[in-house]
């Protein structure tokens, strides 16, 4: 009997660097010990996971959890027990909050928010402004901060840097790779008048049109060449932008969301209306096509969720006045679970969009594989459950999901986070133990 071990899953298919294959994972003091057969070795705790599937903990990269200052929408509690109770061991949250993440000070606010109420591990993004351009160097290595956010379009206040001479200014405070959002303002502001009056939400895609992302992209990555500095591109909607994005591999990486992967224009909005309203908009099918394109060609870097949930009040205003933004954090792993079941992508590629592509992107220390020495991250999924997705099942504040009475194939039964099980069919379990996630470019 081996002695030591904390947890023991035994007997589940797990999806680790030697490829995938039934065996036996060991947990002691919140890392994974042993992988392999591990016979009558004994633990303070045995998950029998047989029939199941272990994969590395899923996290999202993006998320809006709106605290402070907005927590009628979300708080970290909330938001974190949402991810836990879709799979999910780590979040990264953006900075538009009131007031803003713009310093040492807003960051650590967060954190001492997170302190035994939130569910996952966390990190937090500081926010791109013109106040805090220069300190950004010193900011973005703030112990549990996930970079900076640079907001080319659709924010408010300092948080909109628009013009190049900004950005450049941004880029070149600073090492680590930035996470954008790239609508070009200006253009946003030039269309407006298409809607400014009263339209259907299926207008949305009219005035983001396909242009206002590629020029902000465009731009992005010559001031990216000019600065030499790596760029993450969030949430990407058009076919356009996809080989643009292949070509600079070398400095610039994609994400996209289940949301732009799932739906399309004109369906969603004529189902949903403003439920279907997010920035960038849900495009037509052609887009769709053209992202799962670039999933199989392995173009994109992460799936992140872009959770940003608003109030049932809040989306039933008229259009233009409604908030752009819909909850995703709980239903990310379900949505891609049934898309591998569907054939539109592997387990291998799951994985790397959700796990291991993240920790390539911004140097997660320990997490990212089922590895000995990392942490015990584990999402335990069936992948022949089918179940549906109801109101009752969500934890978000705002209380809907655009995939409400969808039924998929494939569920997560278990998050694991070093070592401790959080979340095991459907319940949480215990006290929230969330800690500060750690990267590699800020140890030391």
């Amino acid at each position: 009997m081996a002695s030591g071990y904390d947890l023991i899953l035994k007997g589940g298919t797990a999806v680790t660097p030697m490829g995938i294959a039934q065996t036996d994972i060991a947990v002691s003091e919140g890392r994974i010990a042993r992988i392999g057969d591990l016979g009558s070795s004994d633990a303070a705790e045995i998950f029998d996971a047989s029939g199941l599937h272990l994969l590395p903990g899923v996290i999202d990269t993006q998320v809006h959890f709106r605290e402070p200052g907005l927590e009628h929408k979300e708080d970290l509690a909330s938001g974190t027990a949402a991810a836990a109770l879709g799979g999910v061991v780590a979040i990264f949250e953006m900075p538009n909050t009131k007031p803003s993440t713009l310093t040492t000070d807003d960051l650590e606010d967060k954190f001492e928010r997170a302190a035994g109420r939130a569910w996952v591990d966390h990190a937090f993004f500081v926010g791109a402004a013109e106040e805090n351009a220069q300190k950004l160097g010193v900011l973005e290595r703030h112990p549990g901060c996930s970079g900076v956010k640079i907001f080319m379009g659709s924010s408010t206040g300092s948080l909109l840097v628009e013009d190049d001479e900004a950005i450049r200014k941004v880029l070149r405070n600073g090492t680590r790779r930035v996470a954008v959002h790239a609508e070009d303002e200006k253009r946003l502001r030039e269309r407006f008048a298409l809607v400014r009056d009263g339209a259907e939400p299926a207008m949305h895609p009219v005035w983001r049109d396909e242009e206002t992302a590629l020029r902000a992209t465009q731009r992005l990555i010559a001031l990216a060449r000019e600065t030499g500095r790596r760029a993450h591109v969030l949430h990407i909607t058009t076919a356009e932008e996809v080989p643009l994005l292949a070509a600079n591999k070398d400095l610039i990486t994609m994400e996209v969301t289940p949301q732009h992967l799932t739906l399309a224009a004109p369906d969603c909005y004529e189902r949903l209306g403003t439920y279907a309203q997010m920035n960038p908009p849900i495009r037509e099918a052609r887009h769709r096509e053209a992202l799962w394109d670039a999933v199989r060609q392995g173009i994109v870097d992460v799936v992140g969720s872009d959770h940003a949930p608003h109030t049932a009040e809040e989306k039933a205003a008229d259009y233009p006045a409604t908030p752009s933004g819909m909850p995703g954090v709980q239903t990310l792993l379900p949505l891609l679970l049934d898309h591998m079941a569907a054939g539109r992508l592997t387990l291998e590629r799951l994985v790397d969009l959700t796990s291991a592509g993240a920790q390539r992107i911004y140097g997660i220390a320990g997490k990212g594989r089922l590895a000995v020495g990392y942490d015990a991250d584990i999402t335990v999924v069936d992948l022949k459950a089918r179940r549906e997705i109801t109101r009752d099942w969500l934890a978000a504040k705002c209380g809907w999901s655009p995939f409400e009475g969808i039924t998929v194939t494939g569920w997560p039964i278990a998050t694991i986070i070093r070592g401790h099980t959080v979340m095991r069919d459907g319940s949480l379990l215990g006290e929230p133990l969330g800690q500060r996630v750690r990267f590699v470019e800020t140890l030391g």
